[in-house]
């Protein structure tokens, strides 16, 4: 993984700026599947959590669960989170079957925010967020049963919902494994990882929210699978692949850095294996080869001058963090 130029990240003693994956520092306990994971200006962090709703872990290290209950007793699994100015959350729902958006409130409440589109029951959603303008990006990774068979390269049948004052309606389809969205700070782009499509892509943003022609920003080789994004503020998103446990910092210019990595070799060459051979699939997934992190799929800035990295897993109970020499760029709930 090259870094070019002016575009990398340097240490103090002007080398490549790397994270040892022993030098990690970790918050919460008990979490289950933290797979997105926010920060706020307070020193909040709230994160996903598959006993039904969001753990909120405060700065002095308290934990409390937010969680219900879909009807007919279907649980609910919180993949994307968003919090909203009142305090509420949206979860996009990674059902086994059945997906939509749903909002949470502190007292448990749960109640639908959106289920169907163009008449459609959404499938197994995975990601939502909500914009500076009040738009609400979702997406979707696939339309088959079960997902596991969109773990190709061959297989792009992602897509990416919009809700605003119109209504619910599809703006980009054809992706491979669509997964977690954000606009940009500029509000210019809607970037979007496609996990098994192994690219970052973005979509210029045009009048009432449609999308213009899709761009590869970067493409990503071995082992990765992009999976979470952010943004800091020189103009770099950060991307975690689950599998390789890395995180990589894409440049303006494309370029990538490796920030991070916690790999075991064989199990990386096992999972590429199955994947070239359209054979990947949930026991790779769940066999984590990492020695302290266990598939990371989310990051999130925060602390006071927001360089703390929080990274969300799919098979962790706590958030590991780290310190970054780059600010992030706060996001539309950093003061909620």
């Amino acid at each position: 993984m090259k870094t070019q130029g002016s575009a990398y990240l340097s240490a103090a003693d002007g080398r490549p700026f790397a994270v040892s994956p022993a030098a990690l520092r970790w918050k919460g306990a008990g979490l289950a599947r933290p797979e997105c994971v926010l920060a706020t200006a307070d020193g909040d962090l709230y994160t996903a959590d598959w006993r039904g709703g969001v753990a909120h872990i405060r700065p002095g290290g308290s934990q409390t669960l937010y969680a219900g209950g879909l009807p007919g007793g279907r649980p609910l699994r919180p993949n994307g989170i968003a919090l909203r100015r009142n305090g509420a959350f949206l979860l996009a729902d990674l059902g086994e079957t059945r997906g939509g958006v749903f909002e949470l409130g502190r007292d448990g409440s749960v109640g639908p925010f959106l289920e169907q589109v163009d008449g459609v029951e959404l499938p197994p959603s995975n990601f939502v967020a909500e914009e500076r303008l009040g738009r609400i990006w979702v997406t979707v990774s696939t339309r088959l049963d079960p997902r596991t068979q969109a773990h190709r390269a061959d297989i792009a049948d992602g897509f990416i919902v919009l809700k605003d004052q119109r209504g619910a309606r599809i703006v980009a389809d054809h992706l491979g494994y669509a997964n977690e969205a954000h606009v940009s700070p500029d509000g210019e782009w809607l970037y979007v990882n496609e996990t098994f499509g192994r690219r970052l892509t973005r979509f210029r943003i045009a009048a009432g929210g449609f999308l213009g022609g899709r761009e590869t920003v970067t493409e990503f080789g071995k082992g990765t699978f992009p999976d979470g994004l952010a943004f800091d503020a020189g103009g770099g998103v950060w991307i975690t692949s689950i599998v390789s446990n890395r995180v990589i910092r894409v440049a303006p210019d494309g370029s990538q850095q490796l920030i991070l990595e916690d790999v075991d070799e064989a199990h990386v060459d096992w999972c590429e294996r199955a994947f070239l051979g359209g054979v990947m699939g949930r026991a790779h997934m769940d066999a984590c080869g990492g020695r302290f992190l266990k598939n990371i799929s989310s990051l999130a800035f925060g602390g006071a001058d927001m360089r703390t990295a929080y990274l969300g897993c799919l098979q962790g109970d706590s958030i590991a963090s780290f310190e970054s020499p780059i600010a992030g760029h706060p996001p539309v709930h950093w003061r909620y």
